[in-house]
Parts: structure tokens; C-alpha cells; sequence
């Protein structure tokens, strides 16, 4: 069973995973609902280091603030996917509205209007020809593994 709501002072320890994902002091994982975030090696047109990029913005956008989550679903990974707020303000909304972040119409379609604004100020992602991450993540796994062995 999921908890209906976890409140985390800003003294909490709570950090960032990567683009989309928190983990609190106890261990616990929370994937931001409805949004989708570069993967952290993932570079985008120009060498642009899209997931480092997402991963400082979410910092950015915690430090010094009560976090606030609301569990949705639990992902194939175990995580609790989860609607967060800094001191009120919706992460995901923030994420996709700052271009670190794509609306994740697969499982919700929350923030489409805040993917259109940045796509249409080119902010981000946006502004760097960056593959959407489930595209990145499919042609990662497609590729052969690298062989250890020297060649002869």
C-alpha cells in the first residue's frame, strides 16, 4: 500500500537521483509522475550533456524547500512514481516547463501544455536536438555489448 501523501521538511535529506528521480534519507525512490528526463549519460546534438543538465536543474529546484509527495503507482523498478511539490510548486511542471523534461504522454498527459511552451521558446532540450529518453534508452539497448578482449 502506498502512503496518500509524504511531507519532507527542507532539512530532510533529499536528493537527486537523476532528472526524474528522488531518493529520500530512508532509501526510499521516487520517480516524478508524468515526466520523462534525460538519462544521465545522455548527450544530446553538439555533445550537450542533457541528462547532467535535468539532473542539476531538480537540485536546483529542491534546495532549501519542504518537499511534498503524492504517490500515484509503483513502476516496473519498485520506485513509487509520485507527484512532488517544492514548497508547492509541481516538479514535474517545472522540469518540463525548464526544457529538462519531456511530458511522459505514455502514462499522463499533465504536462503537454508545459512541453508545447518550451519546445516553442526553445528552452533545454529543445534547443539541443535531443532524442526524447525512451528513444535514447531503445537505441542504447539495441547496441552490441563492447567486447573486453583486445582485438587480434
Amino acid at each position: 500500500m502506498i502512503a496518500p501523501l509524504l511531507a519532507m521538511p527542507a532539512a530532510a535529506e533529499v536528493r537527486t537521483v537523476d532528472g526524474d528521480t528522488l531518493k529520500l534519507d530512508d532509501g526510499k525512490l521516487y520517480r516524478l509522475w508524468g515526466i520523462d528526463a534525460a538519462e544521465k549519460g545522455q548527450r544530446c546534438a553538439g555533445g550537450w550533456r542533457a541528462g547532467v543538465a535535468a539532473r542539476t536543474e531538480l537540485r536546483r529546484l529542491i534546495a532549501g524547500h519542504a518537499i511534498a509527495c503524492e504517490p500515484r503507482d509503483r513502476d516496473r523498478y519498485g520506485r513509487i512514481v509520485a507527484l512532488c511539490r517544492a514548497d508547492g510548486e509541481d516538479l514535474g511542471a517545472a522540469m518540463v516547463r525548464a526544457g529538462m523534461a519531456w511530458a511522459f504522454v505514455k502514462y499522463s498527459g499533465d504536462y503537454v501544455e508545459q512541453e508545447r511552451a518550451a519546445s516553442a521558446e526553445r528552452v533545454g532540450v529543445h534547443a539541443h536536438d535531443c532524442a526524447r529518453p525512451w528513444d535514447w534508452r531503445a537505441q542504447e539497448q539495441s547496441r552490441p555489448p563492447v567486447s573486453e578482449a583486445a582485438p587480434r
